[in-house]
């Protein structure tokens, strides 16, 4: 099957794009509003993309009523923004997260989850999070009306005591149990890992 994605709706293009670039890991990104509220949701286009400098990126596009996600505004107001990284024990707050709230409400008190004041940044941090990154934008790239890519330098890294060896800087594999995003509400976790060459565990394919 060939599939010309310029012949193609925007809901089928999205469908097919998050359906095969899967797992991709979450930015769950907090953000002061500009009336003091408490803001965060997730964005699963992310990644980090350079560590010299240590860059990360997230890309947003409008809500479902057309009008720009909090978070960007947020970030377009203030030039920072925390991205925090979502492990199995947040895994449901974060989803809870997504849902579209108007302005007024936070999704910090909604999901339970507790504002932090960050070190370098004027945002908080999520309290549950694993990680949390603190960033302050580098450029924003703007792609017509419906989607918009910031880029962050990340200035500094707040760990959960035992995720990172105090020495070797090493993410500790029994302390860090990430998700991934793979499409609709369906997440991965990171239990199944293994080295290459050789045998993938039981029950992958081969």
């Amino acid at each position: 099957m060939d599939l010309e994605l310029a012949r193609l709706p925007v809901l089928e293009r999205y469908k097919l794009l998050i359906g095969l670039v899967i797992p991709r890991p979450i930015a769950w990104v907090s953000t002061w509003s500009e009336n003091g509220v408490a803001n965060c949701a997730p964005f699963s286009f992310f990644n980090v993309i350079s560590e010299e400098p240590p860059l990360c990126i997230v890309s947003f596009n409008r809500r479902s009523d057309g009008a720009m996600k909090h978070t960007l505004k947020n970030i377009r107001r203030t030039g920072e923004f925390v991205v925090n990284l979502a492990d199995e024990g947040t895994a449901n707050a974060m989803h809870a997260s997504s849902a579209e709230l108007p302005e007024s409400e936070s999704e910090f008190t909604k999901t339970g989850l507790t504002p932090v004041p960050a070190k370098m940044v004027k945002h908080p941090r999520i309290g549950e999070a694993a990680a949390s990154l603190e960033c302050r934008v580098e450029r924003r790239i703007e792609f017509g009306p419906e989607r918009e890519m910031v880029i962050g330098e990340i200035l500094l890294i707040h760990a959960r005591e035992g995720v990172v060896d105090p020495e070797s800087r090493r993410i500790s594999e029994a302390n860090y149990r990430p998700i991934g995003r793979l499409f609709g509400s369906r997440y991965s976790t990171t239990r199944q890992r293994f080295n290459l060459p050789g045998s993938l565990p039981p029950g992958e394919l081969p």
